[in-house]
């Protein structure tokens, strides 16, 4: 379920660090366009919850973000319970307090070919996707991203921009499930202190290092 959480993160993370191009005739992907010139480094908060196949919705979690580019980012889920994925620009952490257990893994294996692939390495968004408009709807622009290449997780991404800024994401995979993402409190940032993107485990906490 965790590896499956941190999948959706880093789908939502590497469309912050992708460019649109010019050329797409798209109101939403424009702005999209606007908003990562102007942000290449922020902070803010989010909201997320699965409906599955069946109809089901799992429980929302929510909690607060940072992020700069490229290839560092910070995801702090608060609430119902605790958990954290950062990322150095080299390794990815994943930390469960609750079960006292974090996993490591180098960036270049735990993106590998997703889409997170766009933001570190400084990928346009239009040569790994096919970028179509959609119709405005709950008072957002829109624009769907299609990956390229078939992708095991990954259907397509809708993405919703309100005022400049991305304020829903709406991931489908190829198990028909939807995972929706509300943002909101997007604030640029110049800089951060030196150890948001850092991780030391807790004592006692059982590191496990995937190669």
């Amino acid at each position: 379920m965790f590896r499956k959480y941190l999948k959706n993160l880093v789908y939502v993370v590497s469309f912050w660090g992708a460019t649109v191009s010019m050329a797409v005739a798209n109101p939403a992907a424009d702005q999209f366009r606007q908003f990562v010139e102007a942000f290449s480094a922020a902070t803010g908060q989010f909201e997320q919850y699965t409906v599955t196949g069946q109809g089901q919705t799992t429980r929302a979690q929510s909690g607060s973000f940072a992020f700069e580019r490229p290839g560092k980012f910070r995801w702090d889920v608060e609430q119902p319970y605790a958990q954290l994925v950062v990322s150095d620009g080299r390794s990815v952490f994943q930390y469960d307090p609750d079960l006292r257990q974090a996993t490591v893994r180098p960036v270049d294996q735990s993106i590998g070919s997703s889409p997170a692939a766009i933001l570190f390495g400084d990928v346009a968004l239009d040569d790994a996707f096919n970028i179509e408009a959609l119709p405005e709807q709950d008072g957002m622009e829109w624009l769907r991203a299609i990956p390229e290449q078939p992708d095991s997780g990954l259907n397509q991404v809708d993405i919703g921009m309100f005022e400049g800024k991305p304020a829903r994401l709406l991931l489908r995979d190829s198990f028909g499930q939807t995972t929706r993402i509300d943002l909101s409190r997007i604030r640029a940032q110049s800089s951060f202190s030196s150890d948001t993107f850092e991780f030391s485990p807790p004592t006692g906490t059982d590191v496990v290092r995937v190669q």
